[in-house]
Parts: structure tokens; sequence; C-alpha cells
């Protein structure tokens, strides 16, 4: 069994593992040099070869134990009926949520959208060291319903009266994610992380709804598969408690803002993963391995994969995080 799902699976104390969101992309060079000859970033997603080899990028570069495949959330709502554009310095753009797109969507035509993705992984898992993992994800039905309807632009005016009455695309959403997760394990993924990326925007008493029960219906899914899984529910302070009680994951993903000794302390029965603030390495060898330090510190008798509270930066230097994760082998 490779590390990382030992570590999920058998919470496994004594394992070092070792991976990082986002590290195939946007800080490396010949990521870049890909990158600059392929502008339109959705076709850079479903070009099978060049996404095959992105993903394996960082695997050529570092001592990591697992790949995640170079994708991203909103290919879901792209093969869903929506255009997707990303523009430099804003991001994401969607096109207007259309209703009679989305519900006429059926899984043959999704499936047949995502199929590049699907043989990416393929291609990525024959390539692959047998003995390291590849990492698959989705986004949760809350982070894509944001996208989708435009919420991030407006994220202080969201009306959950109007969302209520439209619960049902949430469920149709938990039914794509999970033909997506199946898809791509069956493609060859090892492990699967659900990013809830903009879970911090809910209020608490919609925490349930839109964001414990809809990570549940997914993780539930994930268990019955025999498919591990991470949630990552970003921004939600300690109601990371309430969440890990709820859905029951393989593991829960640190945000930089969770404090580890409360972590430690309060989220039992999961394996923790991450928590350091991407920021750090872009400072001093000192400064990255004194905070580096903290997190192995606290967690050194807990099941922990070393990972970030959020994916690398742009500006990170690759050489920092090479020292990083000799920093991190060599720690005892």
């Amino acid at each position: 069994m490779r590390t990382l799902e030992k570590i999920l699976i058998n919470k496994k104390k004594d394992c070092k593992s070792i991976w990082f969101m986002r590290q195939a992309g946007r800080y490396l060079p010949e990521f870049r040099k890909i990158r600059s000859k392929n502008k339109d970033f959705i076709k850079l997603c479903l070009n099978s070869k060049l996404a095959s080899r992105i993903t394996l990028q960082p695997i050529k570069r570092y001592d990591l134990d697992s790949a995640i495949i170079f994708s991203d959330i909103l290919m879901v709502p792209y093969a869903l009926g929506q255009k997707v554009q990303f523009t430099k310095n804003y991001g994401p753009r969607l096109s207007n949520f259309n209703p009679e797109i989305f519900f006429n969507s059926n899984k043959k035509i999704f499936k047949k959208t995502l199929h590049p993705i699907y043989k990416a992984i393929k291609e990525t898992r024959n390539k692959l060291d047998h003995k390291k993992s590849l990492i698959s994800f989705v986004g949760a039905p809350w982070t894509l319903l944001v996208y989708m309807m435009g919420f991030k632009k407006k994220k202080n005016r969201i009306d959950f009266r109007q969302i209520k009455n439209n619960k049902i695309i949430l469920e149709k959403l938990i039914e794509y994610i999970c033909e997506h997760i199946e898809n791509q394990f069956r493609a060859g993924s090892n492990v699967v992380q659900i990013f809830d990326s903009w879970a911090g925007l809910l209020p608490k008493n919609q925490l349930l709804d839109f964001c414990y029960k809809p990570n549940q219906k997914i993780v539930n899914f994930c268990k019955k598969k025999r498919i591990p899984v991470i949630c990552f529910p970003k921004g939600i302070g300690r109601n990371y408690s309430e969440f890990n009680k709820i859905v029951k994951p393989n593991g829960i993903s640190l945000d930089y803002e969770v404090e580890p000794l409360w972590a430690k302390k309060n989220l039992k029965n999961v394996v923790l993963q991450g928590g350091m603030h991407p920021k750090f390495l872009l400072k001093t060898d000192d400064v990255i391995q004194k905070e580096a330090k903290k997190y192995l510190d606290i967690f050194r008798d807990v099941p922990y994969i070393f990972n970030l509270g959020h994916g690398l930066v742009p500006e990170t230097d690759p050489n920092n995080l090479e020292k990083l994760i000799k920093f991190v082998r060599n720690y005892k």
C-alpha cells in the first residue's frame, strides 16, 4: 500500500507523506513555458498529454510521494454546459447559468466531455512510480455554486432564500461530482480531495445545508466505492470540529487560519493535513523551517500529512520548496 493511502486508511502515525496543493503548475518555470504556448486554460486541462506532463513535473523535481492531476474544479460546470474563461489578474469567469442546459445534461455527454482528463490520469498512472499516489480532486457543491451563480463577485449579497428554492441544483451537482470522482478513480487515481474553497462565505446557520450535508453525501459515496477521501472546508474556523463529526472523511485539510494545537485537540478519528501558510515559502530558510517545525512538532504523535494551508503561490521559489521538502524528510 502506498504511503498516502496507508495513512488515510490505516491512520498510520509513523509514515511521512508530503504533497502540496497546486504543486503542478504556476510557480514552476517548466510549467510557465508550456502555459505561455497554451493561452486557453480549459483547453490545456483537456490536453491529455500536456496535463500528464505538467502533473509529473514536480515529481521529477522533488522527493514527493504523491502527484496531483493537473486539472481544475470548474471542469464540472464546464462539462454541464457553462462556458469557463480564465482572465489574468481576475480568475475564472463563467457564462450566465442556464437552467435548461444544466438540467438537460446527461452522464454520457458529461463523461465524453471530460474524457481527456481521465485519459491524462491513465497516462500519468502508467508513468508514475507504483509506490507514489495519484490524487484527483473535485470542487464541493457549494463552492461550484458560488462560481456558477457569480456569487464570488457579490459575496456580501448572497440571497439564501433564492438558493433554497434551487436546492435541486445542489443535488444534481452532487450526482455529477460523484460521477467525476468515480471516473477519475477508474482511470487510475488513488485518492480524491474535495475542495470547498468558499465554505467560509457561509454563515453558521447555513453550514449544515450547504457545506456539511453535501460533503457528507460525497464522502459516503467515496467510502462505498472504497476511495480514500480528504476534505478541505476552507475558512470555516472552529466549525471544522462540527464538519469532521458530521462528514467523517478519511482526512481533513487544515487551512492556515486553523490553530494547529486546537486542531489536534478537537479533530479526532481523522488524518490531519496541511496548515502552514503558503506565504512562508516566500521568506528566509530559517523562518520557513521554524514554521514547518511548529506543525511537525505538534502533529508528530497523530496521523499527519505534510502540506500547506492552501495552494502554492505563483511567487514561490522552487528552490525554497525543495529545501522545505528536505527539511520535512529529515525531521525526527
